[in-house]
C-alpha cells in the first residue's frame, strides 16, 4: 500500500501568485508617489522593479535603493518605499487559481497539510494571513522565525518532526527546483514541482501546471496496488 500523510509547500511562486502581485503592487506603488514618479514612465517604473526584485530573490531594501538613485528621486527616500512595500504588498496578494479548493481536497483526504516559506517573519505572516489560509495548516515555518533557510534541510526535518511524519510519508510542493524540489529530494520527501515560466526542473517526481492536480496525485498514493 503506497500512503502518503502530509503535503508540505512552499509560499511564494506556488500558493501565492507572486508575478500577478507584485505586478499589482508595483502600479499601486506608483500610482500612490505619482508625484515623485511623475518625471518617470509608469511602464518603466514596474518593470525596473520586477527586474530588480528578480522573482523576490532580492531583499527590497537592495531594490529601492537601486531605484532612488536610478531614477533620482529628491523627495522619496529609499526607507519610506521600503516600508510601504512591507506594509502594502499583502494587500496585492493574488492567489493561484484553485487554491482554496485544493487545500479543502486535501482536508477531507485526511492529509495534513504545512507551508515552509523563506522570507521575513512580518512580510510573510502579513501575505498569509491576506490570503486566509492559516486555517488549514498544521505548522508554517518562516525562515527568519526559525533561522534557517531552505534548502537548508534541518527545516524540512523540523517541520516533519511536527507533524510526527517520515519523509517518504510526504509530498514537497514547490517551485524552485534547488530550495523546493532538490532540497526536499535530498531529504527523502517526494517533490511536485509548480511548473513556472522560463524555468526548468528534471528532478521532481510530479509536475503541474494547476494546484487542483495535487489531490489527483496524492489520491494514487492513498490506494492499495
Amino acid at each position: 500500500m503506497k500512503i502518503i500523510k502530509a503535503v508540505i509547500f512552499d509560499l511564494d511562486g506556488t500558493l501565492l501568485d507572486r508575478e500577478t502581485s507584485i505586478n499589482i503592487f508595483a502600479e499601486k506603488q506608483y500610482n500612490k508617489y505619482y508625484k515623485s514618479f511623475q518625471h518617470i514612465d509608469k511602464e518603466l517604473y514596474i518593470s525596473r522593479f520586477i527586474k530588480l526584485d528578480n522573482k523576490g530573490m532580492v531583499w527590497k531594501d537592495k531594490v529601492y535603493q537601486q531605484l532612488v538613485k536610478e531614477f533620482r528621486l529628491m523627495d522619496l527616500t529609499w526607507e519610506e518605499l521600503l516600508q510601504d512595500y512591507v506594509n502594502q504588498f499583502r494587500y496585492s496578494s493574488t492567489p493561484f487559481p484553485n487554491l482554496y479548493q485544493m487545500l479543502h481536497s486535501l482536508k477531507k483526504m485526511n492529509i495534513k497539510v504545512g507551508m515552509i516559506t523563506n522570507g521575513k517573519k512580518e512580510f510573510q505572516e502579513y501575505n498569509i494571513s491576506a490570503l486566509e489560509i492559516e486555517e488549514y495548516f498544521e505548522i508554517i515555518l518562516i525562515s527568519e522565525i526559525v533561522g534557517i533557510k531552505k534548502p537548508n534541510p534541518k527545516i524540512f526535518e523540523q517541520a516533519l518532526k511536527h507533524m510526527q511524519v517520515q519523509p517518504n510519508e510526504s509530498f514537497f510542493v514547490g517551485d524552485h527546483p534547488e530550495n523546493d524540489i532538490n532540497a526536499a529530494n535530498k531529504v527523502g520527501m517526494k517533490s511536485i514541482w509548480k511548473k513556472h515560466k522560463g524555468i526548468t526542473c528534471d528532478s521532481a517526481d510530479f509536475v503541474i501546471e494547476d494546484l487542483n492536480e495535487i489531490p489527483i496525485i496524492i489520491k494514487d498514493f492513498l490506494v492499495t496496488n
